[in-house]
C-alpha cells in the first residue's frame, strides 16, 4: 500500500505494518523519517546495513533478523540504497513473517521496480514516496521550525529559501545554525544575513572539494586562505556530509547506468561547472571510505558541542587533511 510522507511526518506512528520503503530523490525528507524513527523509538535498538553488505552475507543477516529470543531486546533494521537486487530477500523475510520493524531506503525507483511495485500492491507493507520539495513545502517547514521566532518576516523567509536552494539537508543545516545564534528568538535581519553569508561558504566548499579531490597542492594552499568561522563548524560538517551522500548516492546509481546518466539524476542536481570536480570525487570514494569520514564528522560533532575548550578550528583543518589523503588511498 501507499502512504502520502506529509501524513507520515506529521505522524510517524501511523506506520502498523513492519515492512516499509521509503524512495525517491529528497534524501533529505528521507534523512528525517530516519530522524524521526529513532527519536520515537529510543529504547530500541536500531541496525543500519547497506544492500550490498546483506547481499554479501545473507545468511548473517538473517541470522540477525530472524533469531528472537525473550532475552534479546527488540531490534529495527534499516535497509539502505535498496534497489530490485535485494527483492529475494524481502520475499523470504515476507514469507517467514518476520516480527522485526524493517525500512528500507531507496534512491528513484522507476514504476517498472519489482521492489517499489511489491510494497505499492502488498498490503504486509508500506511505500512511501519521497518527492523533492518546492518553494511551498520548504517554506512550510521553516514557519513550523521557526514559529513563535520574533522578526520573522517574508523578507527574510526568502532569503533562507533562496540559499538552501531547495535543498532540505542544506534547509535544515541552516535552521540549526538559526536555533544556535538566536537562542533569545529573536531574528535580526543583518545578523541573519551574517550566518548565511554565501561567500563564506563559497569558499569553504573550494576546500572541501580540493580535499574530497585528493589535491594536496590546492588543499594545502585553501588551509592558509580560507577562513574558517568558528561559529559554523557544525554546519561546514554538514556541507561535507551532504557531499559524501551525494557521492554514495551517485555512485549506487551508477551500478544500474553510466556515470553521467547517475549524475544527472541526483536532485538537487549537481551545478555545471561543478560536475568535472563531482565526477572525480565518485571515482576516488567509495562506501567504506565514505563511512569511515562520515564517522570522524559524527565524532567531531559531538565534541564541538560539548566541549568549548577544544580548538575547533584546528580539529576541522585536520579533518579536511585527513579527508585529502583517505581520497588519495
Amino acid at each position: 500500500m501507499i502512504s502520502k510522507s506529509y501524513l507520515l511526518e506529521n505522524n510517524i506512528d501511523q506506520i502498523d505494518k513492519n515492512l516499509i520503503l521509503f524512495y525517491g530523490e529528497n534524501l533529505g525528507l528521507k534523512n528525517d523519517f530516519k530522524k524521526k524513527i529513532k527519536s520515537n523509538n529510543k529504547k530500541i535498538k536500531i541496525i543500519n546495513f547497506t544492500q550490498d553488505e546483506i547481499l554479501k552475507n545473507e545468511n548473517s543477516f538473517f541470522s540477525e533478523i530472524l533469531n528472537i529470543s525473550l532475552f534479546e531486546e527488540e531490534k529495527i533494521f534499516f535497509i539502505n540504497y535498496a534497489n530490485d537486487k535485494i527483492m529475494p530477500i524481502i520475499e523470504e523475510i515476507e514469507k517467514k513473517a518476520a516480527a522485526e520493524k524493517v525500512y528500507l531506503f531507496s534512491d528513484i525507483l522507476e514504476k517498472k521496480s519489482k521492489l517499489r511495485n511489491f510494497f505499492e500492491k502488498k498490503n504486509i507493507c508500506i511505500a512511501v514516496p519521497c518527492y523533492a520539495d518546492n518553494e511551498i513545502s520548504i517554506k512550510k517547514i521553516i514557519l513550523k521550525n521557526l514559529k513563535g521566532f520574533e522578526g520573522l518576516s517574508a523578507e527574510n523567509i526568502n532569503l533562507i529559501v533562496d540559499n538552501c536552494n531547495l535543498d532540505r539537508i542544506k534547509l535544515n543545516n541552516e535552521l540549526e545554525k538559526i536555533f544556535s545564534y538566536f537562542t533569545n528568538k529573536k531574528i535580526n535581519n543583518k545578523e541573519l544575513e551574517k550566518i548565511l553569508d554565501i561567500r563564506i561558504n563559497d569558499n569553504f566548499n573550494l576546500l572541501k572539494d580540493a580535499a574530497l579531490n585528493g589535491n594536496k597542492i590546492e588543499t594545502n594552499k585553501l588551509l592558509s586562505d580560507t577562513i574558517i568561522d568558528a561559529d559554523k563548524n557544525v554546519f561546514y560538517l554538514a556541507l561535507i556530509n551532504q557531499r559524501l551522500n551525494k557521492i554514495a548516492e551517485t555512485a549506487q546509481l551508477s551500478k544500474t547506468t553510466n556515470l553521467e546518466d547517475a549524475i544527472n539524476r541526483i536532485k538537487p542536481p549537481i551545478f555545471w561547472k561543478d560536475k568535472p570536480s563531482f565526477k572525480e570525487q565518485v571515482n576516488k570514494w567509495n562506501i567504506d571510505k565514505i563511512k569511515l569520514i562520515l564517522k570522524k564528522t559524527y565524532d567531531l560533532e559531538v565534541k564541538i558541542k560539548s566541549d568549548s575548550l577544544i580548538e575547533k578550528n584546528v580539529l576541522v583543518k585536520k579533518l579536511m587533511v585527513d579527508m585529502c589523503n583517505m581520497a588519495n588511498s
